[in-house]
């Protein structure tokens, strides 16, 4: 550690957020470069390299190829699949001295489908299965978290090309099961859980979840079966009600323009109203109704109408338009806009909801009688208790870092690049495609999130820097057995951080010791003339005084 990059800080840096990112930058891994950017210091690149080790052999092991791409792309293939522009301001766009356009590739279906339309013409050559371990780029708008939601990052992206559908789920079998290989020997606590395709396409989606506090996703899980989802991808089912109602009936409500203040006024609970928020998908004006007591989810949303753009109205997108009255829309009599609806707004519910008309709103709405759902679409706020999609048991919400996620792709990038094989008929067949990624620096920083502890970082034994972390707490005698201890260490195939530097006391080494978080720490202090070493478990946090002899064995 004399000669070792990695200076180690006593305060939290000012702009951390989360706990990972306070140890991580405190323990001498990573260092800010810019907003979202990161220099990996010798101790963070060991334990990268070593997530990377272990995605490399499950990755293998399934008969899988690993091959580099470019990260700087050329716009073309972008453009022909559509998400030159569906990235939107996430993309990093540049150009080179010639005009040409090129982006900083955020993920590669594109460039993988044209390495295998080159490369492959016959159903012999299939199926096959490729992937890389790369830089990624993402221009996030609020990159925070340090290496959780970064602008650049490192990711294992792994692309399958079959024949046959049944092919794909074969493949895609054999992705999820190495992910949960990886997972397991990271030491990652892990959930496998439902999820939406989006801006990906495709239709089988799953997402791998590591629960911790820091999380940025937030998923919801049965106590009573197995059933696990995003929130995104929480689905209600559709229940259609029978039964009479009163004819629809307008009512004066005078400074009404909210559910709370309509509810109150009316008498009714806000589960009673209607609530019809409006936003632009694509620049066109929809409408969405969910009941009054609960909230729109506009990721969710987003998540449904992807690869289309959904913004929120603003007071200009009134103007010229009489039938949109705000704080007062109803469905009924809707023109020009269409209706999507939560699917609790179920056939036969009866509502109280906007009259479209200043001050006035109407009772007895009834779904299927005064009007009618364009679309169902899933996408209220989820909340604890709500019932389960598949047993009807209230649901757990917890936050979580998506640390993997596999899609059953389909034909989506196929067709829009004409990838056909020669098949056994000796006719084209459409290759169908599935793709799968691993934030590998993500997956650095859950690890910190879920193992570390009050005193520092504390690494699985898989992915530490080192095995053990060896203290000379002293001068002449303990310097001169730590040197000796770390040598027969070494010797026997163990990785040794040895903790030589001058100058410093026996508290500030142990102290960072317990920061930099390697799986033992053996101490030679006090002791020392004796022959006699302080054997510590960081995650245990025990600690046994041995003979170095015992101590070394024990080790090795």
């Amino acid at each position: 550690m004399s000669r070792l990059m990695a200076k180690t800080l006593r305060e939290d840096p000012a702009d951390a957020e989360t706990l990972s990112h306070r140890l991580l930058v405190r323990a001498g891994y990573v260092r800010r470069s810019s907003a979202g950017v990161w220099t990996w210091l010798p101790l963070g690149k060991r334990v990268l390299d070593n997530v990377s080790r272990i995605v490399r052999e499950e990755m293998d092991a399934i008969g899988a190829q690993e091959v580099l791409l470019p990260a700087l792309l050329p716009k073309e293939p972008y453009e022909v699949s559509g998400r030159w522009s569906e990235y939107g301001d996430l993309l990093f766009r540049l150009k080179d001295r010639k005009g040409a356009d090129y982006l900083l590739g955020p993920t590669h279906e594109e460039i993988f489908t044209l390495v295998v339309k080159d490369q492959c013409t016959s159903y012999k050559d299939l199926p096959v299965m490729l992937y890389q371990i790369q830089t990624k780029y993402r221009d996030e708008a609020r990159p925070r978290s340090g290496v959780l939601r970064g602008r650049e990052f490192q990711m294992k992206d792994s692309y399958s090309f079959d024949v046959s559908d049944e092919g794909l789920a074969e493949s895609y079998r054999l992705h999820r099961e190495a992910y949960v290989r990886i997972f397991e020997r990271l030491g990652l606590d892990h959930r496998i859980v439902s999820a939406v395709s989006g801006a990906m396409g495709g239709s089988a989606s799953e997402e791998f979840l590591a629960p911790a506090e820091a999380g940025e996703d937030t998923f919801v899980d049965c106590p009573s079966c197995a059933y696990a989802a995003n929130t995104e991808a929480v689905t209600f089912a559709l229940a259609p009600v029978s039964g009479e109602h009163p004819a629809l009936e307008e009512v004066d409500t005078p400074d009404t323009p909210t559910i709370e203040t309509l509810a109150a006024h009316l008498g009714v609970p806000a589960s009673a109203t209607l609530k019809n928020l409006l936003v632009k998908v694509d620049g066109e004006i929809v409408a969405v109704g969910v009941p009054g007591d609960r909230e729109v989810d506009l990721g969710k949303l987003g998540e449904h109408l992807a690869p289309a753009v959904v913004e929120l109205v603003t007071a200009e997108d009134f103007e010229g338009r009489p039938d949109l009255v705000r704080g007062y829309v109803g469905p009924q009599g809707l023109e020009k806009v269409r209706y999507l609806a939560d699917p609790r707004v179920a056939p036969g519910t009866s509502w109280v909801t906007g009259a479209n008309r200043a001050d006035t709103h109407a009772r007895n709405v009834v779904c299927g009688r005064d009007f009618e759902v364009d679309r169902y679409v899933d996408v209220v706020v989820v909340e604890p208790g709500d019932p389960c999609p598949s047993c009807g048991a209230g649901l757990r919400l917890d936050r979580a870092i998506e640390i993997g996620h596999i899609f059953q792709l389909g034909r989506k990038y196929a067709d829009a690049f004409g990838l056909d094989v020669l098949g056994r008929e000796g006719k084209p067949v459409r290759v169908t495609m599935g793709s799968y990624g691993i934030g590998v620096s993500r997956a650095v920083a859950a690890l910190a999130e879920q193992t570390a502890d009050e005193r520092g970082l504390c690494w699985p034994a898989a992915v530490a820097p080192a095995d053990v972390h060896v203290v000379a707490a002293g001068k002449a005698v303990p310097l001169a057995l730590a040197e000796e201890a770390a040598t027969a260490l070494a010797a026997s195939g163990l990785r040794v951080l040895l903790d030589d530097r001058p100058g410093l006391s026996p508290g500030v080494k142990l102290t960072d010791a317990e920061l930099i978080g390697v799986p033992w720490i053996l101490v030679a202090g006090r002791r020392s003339a004796d022959g006699v070493v302080e054997l510590q478990h960081r995650a245990t946090g025990t600690r046994e005084e041995l003979p170095v002899s015992e101590a070394l064995a024990r080790l090795t």
